[in-house]
């Protein structure tokens, strides 16, 4: 997926399930834009896994195998958290 490409990856955040749509999207209405390209595609990467896999990192119950994910999702924990708490 094309990191410039905010319509098509904005489409990829909608996930269904609510607790992802509380983190990941507002992550990405807030934050996206202030990402290095690096960033993005790591971000991009990230939303290619599965719904269980992102609820049970985002939500602590385990972590990605893969460092460069794991700091991701650290990082969208981290903004989220710095942020405060976003209605959708």
């Amino acid at each position: 997926m094309d990191i410039n490409n905010k319509a098509r990856i904005h489409w990829a955040c909608r996930r269904g399930m609510r607790e992802l749509d509380i983190s990941i999207m507002p992550f990405f209405e807030h934050e996206y834009d202030t990402l290095s390209d690096d960033d993005k595609r790591l971000f991009v990467r990230l939303l290619e896994s599965d719904d269980p896999d992102l609820f049970n990192w985002l939500m602590n119950h385990g972590e990605p195998a893969d460092t460069e994910l794991q700091r991701m999702v650290q990082l969208i924990q981290t903004r989220n958290r710095e942020r405060g708490p976003v209605a959708i």
